[in-house]
């Protein structure tokens, strides 16, 4: 699996459309999970791609709430992004934003691990 982009990369993209710490630290823990599964699930070798994918996962978020996961495709194009790495992004919402299903393990797991991570996220700032 090839991102398309390296972490520096996709950090500086974070960067440039995410400014409160809730979010930039959301795609930081939802990155940390997403390499600590990719090993655990034996995909180590992409554990770069599932870790970017958690990082950059709701890049768009912050400034088009109303289009997230709509946006985001513009966005990630725009940094290189592959189009495995797009479709992954799409897919972890799922339902309420996305027609994108998640389908690959690593999409299933970001799935997953963006609700949990985003509550937990929520409880601590209670």
């Amino acid at each position: 699996m090839h991102a398309g982009m390296n972490r520096a990369q996709a950090l500086e993209a974070l960067k440039k459309y995410n400014k409160e710490p809730f979010h930039l630290l959301h795609g930081l823990t939802v990155e940390h999970v997403m390499r600590w599964f990719a090993q655990d699930q034996g995909f180590g070798e992409d554990e770069e791609f599932w870790g970017l994918v958690g990082l950059l996962h709701d890049i768009d978020f912050e400034c088009w709430p109303e289009e997230h996961c709509v946006k985001c495709v513009e966005l990630l194009r725009e940094i290189g992004a592959a189009e495995e790495f797009i479709h992954a992004v799409c897919s972890h919402a799922w339902g309420p934003c996305s027609d994108v299903e998640p389908v690959h393990r690593m999409e299933k797991v970001l799935f997953a691990s963006d609700e949990l991570t985003g509550l937990i996220g929520a409880a601590a700032k209670m």
